[in-house]
């Protein structure tokens, strides 16, 4: 049996053995395979596989539907500790994006991405429960900001090493994703036996949890998932289907995301500790209705592909103030809470998500600048909710409609 110790007695470790630094190893070994494998995909499903925008739209559909049953993950831990499932998440994650290019038809992608959107989705699910338990509610959106710079930092050695390499050595989507995904991988196994298992000072409560108090963070993610599907799905089909941007490209434009994210994410989070998440978030929300808008003129007015490419990065910038969602939920909740409601929230997070990206498909292929219409509304809404969180969150002050504190059970 592996070595537990209660988190309060980590600070007798080695600084590299720490729950932090483990959180840290993780923030960078997801992006390594996850984001390479996004950053070929369109060129990849586009070049290899044939794919129009519906086809695209079909992908993402079954890519999210794990995200949909995140909420089994609640089963799971029943058996399985919640760092073990994060350690086994990451090593599917990985072999999975490593094969990704040995199955080149449409069934084959779907299979693949699939198996691959598992294991993202359940340890983005675990590693949410697990950032929420083991950093201290004062300084965790700095440590959360700090994490994001992470992952944004060892995505950029990858996509530099694509961006220097593909045309120079002539190289395949399958040598690509076989190195990504091996190193996510490897960096798991590592983390599964260099660290021991980490004891949260409150147990999690192993069963849905579905709270009237939480309503509003329920209904901040459903937004939340909604809109980003769009983002996520058609932003970047754009810049390959009208734009015909080619892998090294992308993968240059991805390169100034992150260092925008490396540079950014952490002045965030210390935005966020300072201004309070009712603040950043309405800040992003405002943001976000522009940019959609700004994409639909690109249709609409025909405006180029320097103003399409600077959308891609200010709209990917913005999505880092997510954070704050966390932390607005790490005020308001009972401690024992975050396991199951983490799971709860990802999969309410991806209820659009599952059939959204199918059906805005269709309506690509009459008129993409409809597509990003819709996206604007949906942040005008998140902006809406974001206005009912009240300037100190804590229970019993979930929102400003609150006025007295409700019982555990609600």
């Amino acid at each position: 049996m592996r070595r537990v110790i209660p988190l309060d007695q980590a600070d007798s470790l080695p600084l590299w053995r720490r729950p932090v630094s483990l959180l840290f190893l993780m923030a960078a070994a997801m992006p390594i395979a996850f984001a390479t494998w996004s950053a070929l995909l369109n060129n990849f499903i586009i070049e290899v596989g044939g794919f129009d925008g519906s086809d695209n739209g079909w992908l993402h559909t079954v890519r999210e539907i794990p995200g949909f049953l995140a909420v089994g993950v609640i089963a799971i831990i029943i058996f399985v500790r919640e760092q073990v499932l994060a350690m086994i998440s990451l090593v599917l994650l990985g072999v999975a994006t490593a094969l990704t290019a040995w199955f080149p038809s449409m069934g084959g992608i779907l299979m693949i991405t699939f198996l691959s959107s598992v294991g993202f989705h359940y340890y983005e699910t675990v590693n949410q429960s697990l950032q929420l338990q083991w950093l201290p509610k004062e300084r965790a959106p700095q440590v959360l900001g700090l994490l994001l710079a992470a992952g944004s930092a060892a995505t950029l050695v990858a996509y530099g090493a694509i961006v220097m390499t593909w045309q120079a050595f002539d190289l395949s989507y399958n040598f690509v994703y076989l190195v990504s995904g091996g190193i996510t991988a490897a960096l798991a196994i590592f983390a599964w036996i260099a660290y021991p298992q980490f004891e949260a000072p409150n147990p999690q409560i192993k069963k849905m949890v579905l709270r009237r108090r939480y309503w509003l963070y329920y209904a901040l993610q459903f937004m939340a998932g909604a809109r980003r599907q769009i983002f996520v799905v058609f932003a970047g089909f754009m810049m390959v289907e009208k734009f015909h941007f080619e892998v090294h490209e992308v993968t240059g434009l991805f390169l100034i995301n992150l260092v925008a994210n490396i540079i950014i994410a952490p002045v965030f989070g210390r935005a966020v500790a300072r201004f309070g998440e009712r603040r950043t978030l309405m800040f992003e929300y405002t943001g976000l209705v522009l940019v959609f808008a700004a994409y639909g003129g690109i249709y609409y007015f025909g405006w180029g592909v320097v103003l399409a490419a600077a959308l891609y990065v200010i709209d990917h910038m913005f999505f880092a103030l997510a954070l704050a969602l966390k932390t607005y939920f790490q005020k308001i909740a009972d401690p024992g809470d975050i396991a199951p409601t983490a799971a709860v929230a990802f999969t309410i997070n991806h209820i659009a998500a599952v059939f959204l990206p199918a059906l805005l498909g269709y309506l690509w292929l009459v008129s993409p600048g409809a597509v990003f219409a819709m996206a604007s509304c949906m942040a005008s809404i998140s902006l809406i909710l974001a206005l009912m969180i009240p300037r100190h969150p804590e229970p019993g002050n979930e929102t400003i409609f609150a006025r007295f504190a409700p019982t555990p059970a609600e």
